[in-house]
Order: structure tokens, then sequence, then C-alpha cells
């Protein structure tokens, strides 16, 4: 039963990888933009998240109310007042100033938030289960986070295919200069897309805050996580970051049931080996 137990664990956590995942996906997948600072920018989230708890007094998923709009604010004009400027053919600039970004992010909430870890306090929903078969059980936060995660992903497909902003989305990654042609403003389109993937990073933020402590320097820890999942699913392909998700969670649980020391390793190793069969992830996206 212990074995079960940490298959459904590694699934349900998936779906946080899969949120961490989702935001990268996006990007990459409108602007071709490798966020160095992804992982940081979850951790910050968490913070914003603290603050703001500290403040009201209100329950950390109630906090999501106010998180997600300063998210996606801060999201817009972090693409318009930074990422643009050095967008272009060159991949060097943009990468190079999401790594200065994450670099400032670590440095600042350091230095307002000290080494000390935080951690946001849900009450009993953070332990509470139920018992589906005789010695397996499953919680009702990871639950929350596995379905939230889909519900993420059926919204952003739902945005890409059935709303003007997501063919906007899809006219530019597809050809830029066509989509100027079309009367698009790359820019703000670009900017929207960072906003959208900055309320997903709260999201996720959030989440990791409740299930675990945080600290100013875990984020990069995080973006490996996403990156690796991803990969695994295929860049550009949402469902396919869920199923990355899973797998590596899957894989963290198998690890950690054979050895604790084990769990973060089986899913680096996990990762490879798809990486090794599958250069191009399970589920790629197949350019039109």
């Amino acid at each position: 039963m212990d074995w079960v137990n940490a298959i459904i664990q590694g699934i349900l956590i998936g779906g946080l990888y899969a949120l961490f995942a989702a935001g990268l996906s996006l990007i990459f997948g409108v602007m071709r933009l490798v966020n160095i600072a992804h992982g940081d920018l979850i951790v910050a989230t968490a913070y914003l998240a603290w603050v703001i708890i500290k403040a009201t007094g209100v329950h950390p998923l109630v906090s999501l109310i106010f998180v997600l709009p300063i998210a996606a604010f801060i999201g817009y004009w972090l693409q318009i007042g930074i990422f643009n400027r050095v967008l272009g053919k060159d991949i060097l600039p943009p990468l190079l100033v999401s790594f200065g970004l994450s670099v400032i992010i670590q440095n600042g909430l350091l230095a307002t938030f000290t080494v000390d870890s935080h951690k946001l306090n849900a009450g009993v929903f953070e332990t509470s289960s139920f018992e589906i078969l005789p010695g397996i059980s499953m919680g009702y936060f990871p639950l929350l986070m596995f379905f939230t995660a889909i519900a993420v992903i059926i919204a952003l497909q739902y945005m890409f295919y059935h709303t003007s902003l997501g063919r906007a989305f899809r006219a530019t990654s597809d050809d830029t200069e066509v989509a100027l042609l079309m009367g698009l403003d790359n820019r703000k389109v670009y900017a929207w897309a960072m906003a959208i993937c900055l309320a997903v990073v709260a999201l996720a933020g959030v989440f990791l805050a409740i299930r675990s402590n945080f600290d100013p320097f875990m984020g990069p820890g995080r973006l490996i996580f996403g990156f690796e999942a991803v990969i695994i699913g295929g860049l550009g392909n949402l469902w396919g970051t869920l199923i990355g998700g899973v797998i590596l969670g899957v894989a963290q649980g198998l690890g950690a049931e054979l050895d604790p020391g084990w769990q973060v390793l089986a899913g680096h190793l996990a990762f490879l080996l798809v990486l090794a069969i599958r250069p191009r992830g399970l589920f790629p996206r197949i350019a039109g």
C-alpha cells in the first residue's frame, strides 16, 4: 500500500509541477523566451501572499483574490519595461536579462525578508484527507492543486483557440512580421502573455507556500522542476506539461519510497530517461 500511496501522492503533486511549467510553456510558445527568473517569480508571489495575509488576516486561498491581479499587473509592466526591450532574433540578450532579474529578485527578497523561511498556514485543510481504499488516503489540498492545474490548462487551451487574444498569441508566435502587417501590436501581445503567465505563477506560488516552507533562494529549484515538466511533456504542449508534471511527481514519490535521499534524484533520472528516448519530449507541438 505504501507504493500505491507514493504513486497517488506523486500524481497529485504533479499538479503543482504542472502549474510551475504552464507559465514557462506559455511564454516560450508565444515569444520563444526562456525565463531564468521564473522560479524566483514563483517565490516572490509567495512572499506577496504572505505580506497580504499579515496585513489583512485573510485565509491563504482567499489571498489569491489580491495576489493574482497584482501579479498579472506586474507581469504586464515587466514585459513592457524590460523584456520587450531585448527581445529579438538573438535569444542571448533576454536570457541574460532574465538571469539578472533572478539575481535581483533573490537579493531583494533576502534584504527585505531575511534568510528565514516562512509558510502560509491554511489550517486543517492542509493535512485533511479521506480514505479511498483501506490503507490508501488522498489529501484534500493536493487534490485541489491537481484539479486547479487541470482547470488552468483547460482555460489556457480555450483562450488560445476560442478567443481573439488567443488568436493574437498564435499569430504572433507563428510569424511576427505577418502579425505586424495584420495590425497587431506585438509588444502588447507579449505583455498580455506575461500577465497571464504571472497570474499562473502566483497561483503556483501560493500553493507552494501552503505546502512547504519557502525562502528567498528556493526559486532555482522550482525553475528546474518546471523546465523538466515542460521538456518531458513537450515544448509548447500545455496538456503535455500536466503529463510531464505527473511523471516527475510519481518518479519523486517512488524514489522517496526507496530512500528519502533519492526523491529529487529520481525525478532528474526520469527526466534524463525521457530526454534520451524522446529528445523533443513525449508530446511535442507539431508546427502547422
